[in-house]
């Protein structure tokens, strides 16, 4: 896709037969101009949330606060090491799955991530930089794809702590993505009804996932929510990761991206170079100036003539 080239400055070769959809891809992290962005400071706008009525709670597990400040870890909160661990299916790595690169260490596709995976720290670690979405201009561009093989590349970091949260609400994929199964859904963990210790379960020591088992119609009203901001700041005070990874739906199909943006520190887009234009990514891009810096593109399902090839 021509109008990509512009954007994607690291070239990086990533073939794979054994994924049915993904042809190629490159990507650029780039340092933008860093926004300042208020810690999750809620206006009386945001104080308003869809719930379905909960057979079995009838109030939330904490109480919200007017305003959500950094919170010092709470000592009635699991830490990382006592959260429950689970281990990944076997399936999820067949071609009837979401393919999952992280099993063939030697391929060019594990390589192209494990690059996006150190330009990304470098970035992150520099500006301080915690929490990141992985979106893409329109659905389908294999967002969650990157967002699954990012973190399991992260993990591989001895050491590191990386949460991977499911916040494709409308389409969660993640629990799929390892072959496992979700306990909760992701909008009873953010309204305070379900604690960390029932909803994060560790892949390994260094990948703790956030997963949800149930569609939100109304996701971008639950990101906006006074109990989502209270919530997400109580759980990276208990497990203290190095980064966040959220995969997000796409920006220009609905506003959940948008109602999340002051949550975020960075963004990485997803193009498919079969079907994202120009116009879009620079749409996206002119969503995210002056309130997230675009880290870059990512560009998956590349021809593979234009992918420069090293030896």
């Amino acid at each position: 896709m021509r109008d990509m080239h512009a954007s994607t400055d690291l070239p990086t070769d990533m073939t794979e037969d054994t994924a049915p959809f993904l042809k190629g891809m490159r990507h650029s992290i780039r340092s933008r101009r860093a926004v300042s962005v208020q810690p999750a400071r809620v206006s009386a706008k945001s104080n308003r949330v869809s719930v379905r009525p909960r057979p079995e709670a009838a109030e939330p597990v904490s109480a919200v606060a007017p305003y959500v400040a950094n919170y010092m870890p709470d000592p009635d909160l699991p830490r990382w090491h006592e959260l429950p661990h689970i281990q990944a299916g076997t399936r999820r790595t067949s071609k009837t799955a979401l393919p999952v690169v992280d099993a063939e260490r030697d391929s060019a596709s594990v390589r192209a991530f494990d690059l996006l995976r150190t330009r990304l720290r470098q970035t992150t670690q520099e500006h301080g930089w915690t929490n990141i979405a992985i979106s893409a201009p329109t659905s389908g561009c294999g967002n969650t794809f990157t967002a699954v093989n990012l973190a399991l590349s992260l993990s591989r970091i001895s050491g590191s702590r990386t949460i991977l949260m499911d916040f494709n609400l409308r389409n969660p994929g993640i629990a799929k993505a390892f072959d496992v199964t979700a306990g909760s859904s992701m909008q009873d963990f953010l309204g305070g009804y379900t604690p960390i210790s029932d909803h994060m379960v560790k892949i390994s020591d260094t990948l703790v996932l956030g997963l949800n088992n149930a569609v939100d119609e109304d996701a971008s009203e639950t990101l906006q929510a006074t109990e989502t901001a209270h919530t997400l700041e109580r759980m990276r005070a208990a497990l203290q990761p190095e980064l966040v990874i959220y995969d997000m739906p796409a920006m220009l199909t609905h506003d959940d991206v948008s109602a999340f943006l002051p949550h975020l520190d960075g963004v990485l887009l997803v193009s498919d170079g079969t079907q994202t234009m120009g116009r879009e990514l620079m749409e996206c891009e002119r969503m995210l100036k002056d309130q997230v810096p675009l880290l870059g593109v990512v560009l998956n399902r590349a021809r593979a003539n234009s992918i420069p090839r090293y030896s």
